[in-house]
């Protein structure tokens, strides 16, 4: 009975954490709305059908819906530009603006859940260079190369970041070379000639190397956290290339619905369990991470050119834009009623994978 109502309580924890994402998306949309003088007739929590109207505030009706998962907004006149002061009546910038605004709101609150956990965790010190391990045979350890090794300099040239050890260490390939290291206080000059031709899946050197990580505050943070969430936005857009050229398997790029989010999710919460246990005070940074990269994937997907979706909107402003000639708003909607239905039926065949082929979590 304890373990049916833990799970219960975990599901509940992840359709409110899911939602509340969900909800800062059209919270967006909400803001950018009125930013730009475009009445909104309702704010819904969740999904129609109503459940109960909760109240009023100025032309706005907030509702209760009875399907407790995310947010919705319906602007004014959304789909028809005969309503006067509308959405579809809007300049096409301002209704830009308007669609952006969603997916911006998601990509916002990854940096803000990104920063908060570098503030917690630390960041790296991209301007120290530390040997992490030596590979066996390897240049590096024949000459000595210990793990914790911090790297000073190559050939008397001071080294303050990865690439600079890399660019140094090509350019001097078949050549010996001088690595300065400082170890456990001291100064240690070591000798040694990097490969032409190292093993697949080494280096010339055969060592790897990382960062010590420091701590940070939030402010200090936040280029991290937006540095993450860029990353993550050009995973993205590279993942069908990869995909292409066989760079990365398909199983590890599978899309999955609620079903397997929830699996990724719950693994997490296990894991910032186990950790609290043994690290006191680390609670919740995995599931943190974990809404981290939810709502950056939310917000980058959301700007895909896919009818339906913001960008697939964003996609249809563009010859108006650029040419002054809008898109026949019965076309528009065509297309993007179009986009809904396929949408459905892909989360349908993705829910559907999720029940009949679980995704394997390492």
């Amino acid at each position: 009975m304890e373990t049916f109502i833990t799970s219960l309580l975990r599901i509940l924890e992840f359709i409110l954490a899911l939602g509340l994402l969900i909800f800062l998306h059209e919270l967006g949309h909400y803001i950018a709305s009125k930013l730009f003088k475009i009445e909104v007739e309702e704010f819904g929590f969740g999904f129609p059908p109503r459940a109960v109207k909760l109240f009023q505030f100025r032309e706005t009706e907030f509702t209760l819906n009875w399907i407790p998962f995310g947010a919705f907004v319906r602007p004014k006149g959304e789909n028809d530009p005969e309503v006067p002061g509308g959405m579809a009546a809007a300049k096409p910038l301002v209704r830009f603006a308007v669609l952006l605004g969603g997916p911006l709101m998601n990509l916002l609150t990854g940096v803000l859940l990104f920063s908060i956990l570098f503030a917690q965790t630390g960041a790296p010190n991209e301007k120290i260079v530390i040997i992490a391990s030596t590979t066996p045979n390897s240049p590096a350890e024949q000459a000595g190369i210990l793990a914790g090794d911090q790297v000073q300099a190559i050939n008397g040239t001071p080294i303050q970041s990865m690439n600079e050890l890399s660019t140094l260490v090509k350019a001097n390939v078949g050549t010996p070379i001088t690595i300065t290291m400082l170890r456990n206080g001291e100064t240690v000059d070591i000798q040694l000639t990097p490969r032409v031709n190292p093993p697949a899946g080494e280096g010339a050197l055969g060592i790897y190397m990382s960062n010590p990580v420091e701590p940070v505050s939030f402010f200090e943070a936040i280029p991290w956290g937006v540095q993450i969430t860029l990353s993550q936005g050009r995973q993205l857009f590279e993942l069908p290339g990869k995909l292409i050229t066989g760079q990365v398997n398909p199983e590890e790029a599978r899309m999955v619905g609620p079903i397997g989010m929830y699996s990724i999710y719950d693994n997490a919460r296990e894991e910032d369990l186990e950790t609290t246990e043994s690290q006191p005070g680390t609670s919740g940074l995995n599931v943190l991470t974990l809404l981290g990269i939810i709502s950056v994937a939310l917000g980058f997907t959301n700007l895909l050119p896919i009818p339906a979706l913001d960008g697939g909107r964003i996609l249809l402003l563009l010859p108006e834009l650029i040419f002054r000639k809008r898109i026949p708003v019965q076309y528009e909607n065509m297309i993007n009623l179009a986009g809904f239905v396929l949408l459905i039926l892909l989360m349908v065949f993705v829910t559907a994978q999720d029940i009949l082929n679980p995704i394997q979590i390492p």
